[in-house]
């Protein structure tokens, strides 16, 4: 296995793993991007009122969730005291409130209401992850860190195949973001590449003889969005309820 340091360690490391668990296991190991772990490590440091006593993960941040989950939801990145901080995609901030009081009305999650890595929140039939695994400054990943960080993402959509029948796209970075990596996984992927907007429905067919990939736009859980009313929670639970319903993850 090369350096974690290397920048070819994501393909090398990711392309490797024959299961979703041994993925999640390796990709915490990953320091290819200086400024990023650099910046995870900062935000661990900087002693917030809220979170003063408590253990940073300040790592790159797996995906959570089932590992035969039929619905991903995919976004940007972990926020820097949200996951950076708890280690689970998409909990420890506002945005992550949001996302799973939704999940949660819909049977997909055990509680509304994420708190720390140890509070017994579940996930059924919906798995999370994101292009880019660490807290980037700014909330915006280079183009190149966004790339290095691609083979993570393709490999676990390889590796979801075979029971991933739909994908939540939270965000237009998420979404150009994540058309490499399913083309990569095997999905194809039209050209042009469909353009995102909030409740896009796209279907993508696998030449592998898998069932259609169905990829469903939705404005991003942040609190400017929620806040200036662009996405509701009724907006959200609407394009969740769709994919969870075409994934039949519903309960």
């Amino acid at each position: 296995m090369r350096d974690p340091e290397d920048p070819a360690f994501p393909v090398a490391a990711a392309g490797s793993a024959t299961t979703v668990t041994e993925l999640d296991e390796r990709l915490p190991q990953c320091a290819a991007c200086p400024r990023l772990v650099a910046w995870r490590r900062e935000k661990a440091h900087d002693d917030l009122p809220a979170y003063r006593g408590q253990e940073y993960w300040a790592r790159p941040v797996p995906g959570f969730g089932p590992v035969d989950a039929p619905l991903l939801i995919v976004g940007l990145a972990p926020a820097a005291h949200g996951a950076n901080r708890t280690g689970r995609m998409f909990t420890g901030d506002r945005s992550g409130d949001v996302l799973f009081a939704a999940l949660h009305e819909l049977g997909l999650a055990s509680r509304p209401d994420p708190v720390s890595a140890d509070d017994g929140m579940t996930l059924r039939g919906v798995r999370m992850s994101s292009p880019v695994r660490c807290a980037p400054p700014q909330n915006r990943p280079t183009p190149g860190e966004r790339d290095t960080c691609r083979p993570w993402l393709a490999r676990e959509l390889e590796l979801l195949a075979p029971t991933l029948r739909a994908v939540v796209v939270l965000g237009a970075f998420g979404w150009q973001a994540l058309m490499p990596p399913l083309a990569a996984a095997g999905w194809s992927v039209p050209r042009p590449r469909p353009a995102f907007g909030h409740g896009t429905r796209v279907t993508l067919r696998d030449p592998a003889g898998n069932r259609p990939l169905d990829v469903f736009g939705c404005y991003h859980v942040s609190q400017r969005n929620v806040f200036t009313g662009r996405l509701t929670p009724g907006m959200l639970r609407e394009v969740l309820a769709g994919a969870a319903g075409v994934a039949g993850a519903l309960p």
